[in-house]
């Protein structure tokens, strides 16, 4: 049995975060998954991972990622005013790995052109040996999938576009 993250509540963490004069949270379950949201970005040693590339934050403030799965450190991802494009992004909410499909060979989740509805699962993250199911936040057209299978993503890429209006 894999152990789902409810988005909503980790989002729901950081907004408690932003409204609170906390710097962090962290929760551990007794199932050794274990979530830290901080303000500032945490070091250790002289390690710390830096995100790909400067991607919009999925929430309205700069909200740093969960611990990598190796403890690496903390990735803070800046919030960026991106150019206002006609299309609609899905980004993953943690750091991971992308799977576009439910099992190795199995017909992936979408393809370009798929019509997709909110709530639809369009991929799989696997973080920390658990496989996390990502839905899709809006209805439309699949235009781009920008994540590569069985590759790493960041928190905050964009995983795919859709187009809202086809």
């Amino acid at each position: 049995m894999t152990t789902m993250i409810d988005l909503r509540y980790v989002k729901k963490l950081v907004e408690m975060l932003d409204e609170s004069s906390v710097d962090s949270i962290e929760i551990s379950s007794d199932k050794g998954m274990k979530i830290r949201i901080s303000k500032t970005p945490q070091q250790r040693g002289a390690v710390q991972m830096a995100p790909q590339m400067a991607m919009p934050a999925l929430l309205p403030a700069a909200v740093p990622a969960p611990a990598s799965a190796d403890g690496g450190g903390v990735v803070e991802v800046p919030r960026v005013e991106s150019a206002k494009s006609k299309y609609l992004e899905v980004k993953s909410p943690m750091v991971g790995t992308y799977y576009g499909a439910p099992e190795p060979g199995a017909k992936p989740y979408l393809t370009v052109g798929d019509r997709i509805g909110k709530g639809q699962i369009v991929c799989i993250i696997e973080a920390m040996k658990i496989m996390n199911e990502i839905e899709s936040e809006f209805d439309g057209v699949v235009k781009e999938i920008l994540a590569q299978n069985a590759h790493p993503v960041e928190y905050g890429q964009v995983l795919l576009r859709i187009d809202p209006n086809a």
